[in-house]
């Protein structure tokens, strides 16, 4: 697992992006897509069809501080990812269910979080 301790960093165009809806069946982004959007956000794992990062804190306060933050941006973007939390660690992995795969609101969901 990829752990890493949060830092802004400069923002991304997808960050001022909003995530669409898409409907049932919508297609996941093709290979070519993921790996030019992926570009924008670095920090980020894909594998399996999913796009995930781990964050360090130091401390469970600075962790759920973040993981708050998340929540909040989540519901109001409408986009929300899973969520494994532990004591001083975070880990956001994001996938569009409808697609049944990644589509360009994960990466924008990624860019967003990133400009914290």
């Amino acid at each position: 697992m990829d752990v890493r301790r949060i830092q802004a960093g400069p923002m991304s165009k997808l960050a001022s992006e909003h995530p669409q809806e898409y409907p049932k069946g919508t297609p996941s982004l093709g290979e070519q897509e993921i790996a030019a959007l992926a570009r924008e956000v670095p920090d980020w794992t894909v594998a399996d069809g999913k796009l995930e990062r781990s964050f360090e804190f130091r401390d469970f306060q600075e962790a759920f501080s973040f993981l708050a933050r998340v929540a909040l941006l989540a519901e109001a973007e409408s986009h929300h990812p899973d969520i494994a939390s532990s004591w001083n660690r975070v880990t956001l992995t994001f996938w569009t269910h409808t697609a049944e795969g990644l589509t360009r609101n994960d990466f924008i969901m990624a860019a967003k979080i990133d400009s914290f």
